[in-house]
This record gives structure tokens, sequence and C-alpha cells, in this order.
């Protein structure tokens, strides 16, 4: 069994009920001296005083030993390395001693450099002339994005039910859509059929749950169809599951509680398309080769990406990824996490990082090393991928997906192969956006960065208006 230490939340809770070490060892039927040592982390909690811990002070000791610091040291080291702070970076063992003794300290320090970092996108908006209302603070998605991120973007349970689930479908890949079919009739009562886009009103699909009926529009290609059926399996056969989660999110809006629903049904979804055991191992076999696994499972690039962002079970985890989505426009139409890195929630409008060129290669993987003004590296993929093509009017409607990890994972993946890993040179330096970007030098600065002054030079002319 692993130690379990909680030296901090310990101490915490002690003082939040003004006790004092011997009487939190009267508590609990223990000697100060004991107390003393959990506190600093020089003993690990026994199964007997975390069980005393519940009855004296009513906590919920899988609360008590939940893991997040792993998480909230990564918050804060990559804070740390922020331009904004002049001179060297604590190391990791300062960092990890900051959470160890003051980690109310460390979670109000980046609350306030979160703070920070809203008002900087407050400001960069204002000053781009955007005077409405600000949509993300209003809508739910950036809530259900933190939940994601959370839990590693990974649920054992929605994974155990999407197994149970294939099970009981049965038949093999190619054959899913009538197995799909099959399984919804004879478990739920539920009909499929495939609609003529005239009859669906601008809707891919409409399950009439009072009905027992689903309706696809025919403009969904065999592998969307697929996913909507699934999708669908989760909303009848778990529904319980889904609500226990979506409670779990904190997301008080009936707006907000919707979609994050309809995000966890998707989970289940790709679960039941791609079991997690096949695609882990496939994923290391190939070197996570999108292409060769899609044609695997019968799914498309864009959902073999995002779910291998969910590949972080204890003893089979595979890379962990971001995920991006970005339209023409620089704007980001879907992210998600298992990395404790921001640049997913920041990414997307900087035109260094190829995500952009990718629109001029369609259906061309296109690779790329990327650093974030922190220092923090990455590597990224990028390709294009399709919306359903409705009519001629509904031309070229195409998104680009991006993959990325940290430098340190780049040896598991093929795609990096070409590159020569120890040349740094060919690392793109890059930003969030160039109103809140410190660089100095960059060719592509379009706009001043509102909170670093560039050092103006008449006889001088750099490589942009704004540097001399």
């Amino acid at each position: 069994m692993e130690k379990i230490l909680v030296g901090p939340q310990l101490r915490q809770l002690r003082l939040s009920h003004g006790h004092t070490q011997a009487e939190m060892a009267r508590q609990l039927g223990v000697s100060s001296a004991y107390v003393n040592l959990l506190e600093n982390n020089q003993r690990s909690l026994s199964v007997k005083v975390l069980l005393a811990l519940g009855d004296a002070y009513g906590v919920d000791a899988g609360q008590l030993v939940k893991e997040n610091t792993t998480m909230q040291l990564a918050d804060l080291r990559a804070t740390v390395r922020d331009p904004i702070f002049s001179g060297a970076a604590p190391d990791l063992t300062e960092l990890r001693a900051a959470l160890d003794h003051t980690p109310k300290l460390v979670e109000c320090f980046l609350q306030l450099y979160q703070n920070h970092h809203a008002v900087l996108e407050t400001i960069r908006k204002l000053s781009a002339g955007d005077l409405a209302v600000d949509i993300q603070a209003i809508r739910p998605e950036t809530a259900i994005h933190n939940f994601f991120r959370d839990h590693a973007n990974h649920f054992p349970a929605l994974e155990s039910a999407a197994e149970t689930a294939r099970a009981a479908i049965g038949g093999p890949a190619e054959d899913l859509f009538a197995s799909l079919k099959r399984h919804l009739k004879d478990s739920f009562a539920i009909d499929v059929a495939v609609v003529r886009l005239e009859q669906m009103d601008q809707t891919l699909r409409l399950f009439e749950q009072d009905r027992g009926r689903v309706s696809l529009s025919e403009v969904l290609d065999p592998i969307n169809r697929n996913f909507q059926l699934a999708h669908v399996l989760a909303l009848v056969s778990c529904s319980s599951l889904l609500d226990e989660l979506v409670a779990d999110s904190g997301i008080v809006s009936e707006t907000g509680q919707q979609r994050c629903r309809v995000e966890l049904a998707n989970y289940f979804a790709a679960a039941v398309l791609m079991p997690y055991d096949q695609i882990f191992q496939m994923a290391e076999a190939t070197q996570y080769d999108i292409d060769r696994i899609a044609t695997h499972f019968g799914v498309s690039f864009e959902q073999v990406s995002h779910r291998l962002t969910t590949l972080q079970r204890k003893g089979a985890q595979g890379v962990p990824f971001f995920f991006l989505r970005t339209d023409q426009a620089g704007n980001v139409t879907k992210r998600f996490n298992a990395t404790p890195f921001t640049l997913a929630e920041q990414g997307g409008s900087c035109p260094v990082w190829n995500i952009h060129g990718a629109f001029s290669a369609p259906d061309v993987i296109i690779p790329q090393f990327v650093e974030m003004p922190d220092a923090g590296q990455f590597f990224t993929v990028s390709r294009t991928t399709n919306r359903p093509v409705i009519s001629r009017h509904a031309q070229g409607r195409r998104l680009v997906v991006t993959l990325g990890c940290e430098r340190t994972h780049v040896r598991r993946i093929g795609y990096a192969a070409p590159f020569n890993l120890d040349d740094k040179s060919s690392v793109a330096q890059i930003g969030t956006n160039c109103h809140v970007c410190p660089r100095r030098h960059c060719a592509q600065r379009a706009a001043e960065p509102l909170h670093v002054t560039l050092p103006v030079d008449a006889n001088r002319r750099g490589s942009t208006r704004y540097q001399s």
C-alpha cells in the first residue's frame, strides 16, 4: 500500500477547529508527538487514525487524501516561470516545500495570478475594441473544461460503463452500426432511422426518448453515425452515472449542466468505439500513429485525437496530451487537456504556431516544436478535419485539430522521429496573444504588449514597427 501523507491538510483541519496539537491528539486517541510527526509528513496516516478523523471532525476520508498536489505543483511551477517575475525561478524543492508548509498561501498566490491573467485578457479585449460582455465568463465551457482537467480528462466510472456496454453490444467493429441499432432496439426499445436532410431541419441527430426513436441525418458518414448512436446509448444506459458526475462538477446553471452532460456522454461514446485497453496498446505499439489507429477502429482522425487525451488510467497511462480544435479565424471551438500545463487554455491565436498553416495543406499532418514565453516546450501535431457537407453552399468548412504534449514525452511519438531531438534551435517561439505576449523580437508581432514597455529608438528599425 502507498503511504498516505496528509500533513498540510491535517494542519489546516486542526487550525480550522481552533485546536492545538494536544487537543487534536485527545480527539484521535494518539499522542501529541504523533500528531506533530503527521503534520510534518514524517509519519503516514494509518487506517485507524483516518477513521478517527472522520468520527472526530466529520471529514470525508476520501477527500482528505485526494491526490491534487501534482496538478498544484505543476500550476505553481508554470506560474513562477512567467516573465513578469524577474530573477531566477524557485526550484522544485522550494515549490514542494511551499505546498507542504503553506498550502493556503500557495492557493492564494495561484488565485492572485489567475486574477492577473483575467485582467490582462479583459484589457486585451477592450483594446481590440470588443466592448461586448465577456462571453467566456457567462458561458459554461470554461467551467466544463476545468472540471475535465481536474480529473485529468479521465473518468474510470465511464470507462467501466463503456466496457460493459461494448460487451453487451457484441459483434465485430465493421458491423458496429447494425450492432448498435439492434442493441438499442432489444435492450431499450429504441428504433433508429436514417432520415433525409430536408426532414431534419438542420439537425444531425434527434433523440425522441418518449417515442423511442433516434433520427440520424443522411449527411452523417458511417463513422459519425456510430458515434451518435453510442452517445444515445450513454443517455439511456448510464443516466444515473451522468447525473452523479454532473453534480460533482459544481456547475450551477442548467445550461452548463446540460452542456457538461453532453460532453460526458461524448466521452462514453468514444470509450465504446475505442475501448481503453485496445487503444492504449495500439497507441503504444504504433507510436501514436493517429491515422493507423483510426483505420483500425473505424473512427475519424479527430475522434482518435480526442480519445488519446483520456488515456490516463493508473498503471496504463498514455502520453498526456492536450487537444485543440481551431477554425480559420483562430477561434478555438473545442479544447481538452490531460496535462498540468496551460497551453491548451491560452493557445490558438499566435501566427507563429503552425496550426494556422495546416489550412494550406489539407489532410497533411504538420508536426512542430513550440516554446511558450515561460520556457515550457511542447511537441504538437496539427491536421485539418472536415465538417459534414450538406450542400454545394457548404463547401470548405474545415477546422484544424491539434494534439500536443510536453517535450519530455516526444520519444514515444513517431511523428517526432524525423527531428533532431537534441537540436533546440528548431523550436518555434510562440505566445498566447500579441497583447499579452512579452516577446520583444517576434517578427509576427501585430500589437504592443499591454503589460511590457518596448523600448523605442528612432535611429533603429527592427523586424516590426514595434521593435527598435
